[in-house]
């Protein structure tokens, strides 16, 4: 591995389970213990722990703090309550994706913003630009915090054995702030990018080990064992969630995505606003599909997509599903051919039918 790259509190912990470690947006990670397919059953039957701690944190607080936030994303902020958090994305001016990023509500005047890896620096940057004469802090808190998700079905269960937090009364999108494993000061919130139940954690980062360790063990009579990116990935293609890079990016707005529910038209101004409003109204000029393939070859990112012999798109995202037991991906497909029945994919040099789905794999 190249020296350059980042390592998150739990490099130690990874090499120790075995994990294969990889390159992923400037860190190395674990892209599998025992095998992607076992490691993705276990989340979607019992439950998986992933370290998730090359994830970006930025606190955002002041006077100012909920009517900046309105300005510089497209969701609806000022209205979030303490104690809850919301998906939302920040967009150019010409509405391509700076990130997609969650939102937690501290107090009147005080956010946490989850930004994703490889965009870290570059989101902080980038509200830090936008700030204006508004009465508002933007802190880059990246380094102070792990992040841990504990996902599937037995997720409250095993994480209620590790700490007194009412886990039961976070509803979707709710947090508290407490302590797990003899940790305080933890985030626990109702949230996931897996189409699974579960919970993310976010905890300072000299208690990740502790926490991780703890977790595992009281999770492991009940099938608990560590994931990584690999399933991270097949899962929530399987349930239709975005990657930044892939379905989301600098060329594609959340109206092409199919996330135009993240966009509040009802704010007056926001970064992105007009452009978008354009692309709802008037449609885009491109969509992301989902799709599968009745194949046992995987449509890989890039791979051509045609209707008829016209080029019509690329492909953003491809992987086995393992619940299915088929190849499912994503592509950006030209307006008017994205409900077409004769789409089909070139894989080195064959045409593959693709079976378009309204609805994600996986709910």
């Amino acid at each position: 591995m190249s020296e350059s790259l980042a390592r998150t509190p739990l490099y130690d912990l990874h090499a120790e389970l075995g994990a294969r470690l990889v390159p992923f947006a400037g860190w190395e990670m674990p892209v599998q213990y025992t095998g992607i397919i076992e490691e993705h059953m276990a989340v979607r039957k019992t439950a998986g722990l992933f370290d998730v701690s090359h994830m970006g944190e930025a606190r955002i607080r002041g006077r100012d703090a909920a009517a900046f936030l309105d300005r510089i994303m497209t969701n609806e902020l000022s209205t979030l309550k303490p104690g809850a958090a919301r998906y939302t994305l920040m967009c150019q001016p010409d509405g391509g994706c700076v990130d997609d990023l969650i939102v937690y509500r501290f107090s009147e005047t005080e956010f946490l913003i989850c930004l994703n890896a490889s965009n870290a620096q570059k989101d902080i940057a980038w509200m830090r630009s936008l700030v204006g004469t508004a009465k508002v802090e933007v802190l880059d808190e990246c380094a102070a915090w792990a992040q841990l998700a504990i996902q599937g079905p037995l997720a409250e269960q095993i994480l209620a054995l590790t700490t007194a937090l009412p886990l039961a009364t976070i509803r979707r999108f709710g947090f508290l702030v407490g302590e797990v494993a003899g940790a305080s000061g933890c985030v626990v919130s109702r949230t996931g990018y897996t189409g699974s139940a579960g919970f993310e954690i976010y905890l300072p980062a000299a208690s990740a080990t502790q926490v991780a360790r703890a977790l595992l063990a009281a999770g492991k009579p009940h099938g608990l064992i560590p994931a990584g990116l690999g399933a991270r990935d097949s899962l929530r293609l399987e349930a239709g969630y975005p990657l930044y890079g892939h379905e989301i990016s600098e060329r594609i707005s959340p109206i092409q995505a199919g996330l135009g529910w993240t966009v509040k038209f009802t704010k007056a101004q926001f970064v992105g606003r007009e452009a978008l409003r354009r692309q709802a109204e008037g449609g885009p000029p491109s969509s992301v599909i989902l799709f599968s393939l009745a194949d046992r070859r995987i449509a890989r990112q890039g791979a051509t997509v045609f209707a008829g012999d016209t080029a019509v798109g690329e492909v953003l995202s491809g992987t086995l599903s393992p619940v299915l037991n088929k190849p499912i991906g994503t592509a950006l497909v030209a307006a008017g051919f994205t409900g077409s029945t004769e789409l089909t994919v070139d894989i080195r040099g064959t045409r593959l039918p693709l079976h378009v789905s309204v609805e994600p794999f996986v709910k």
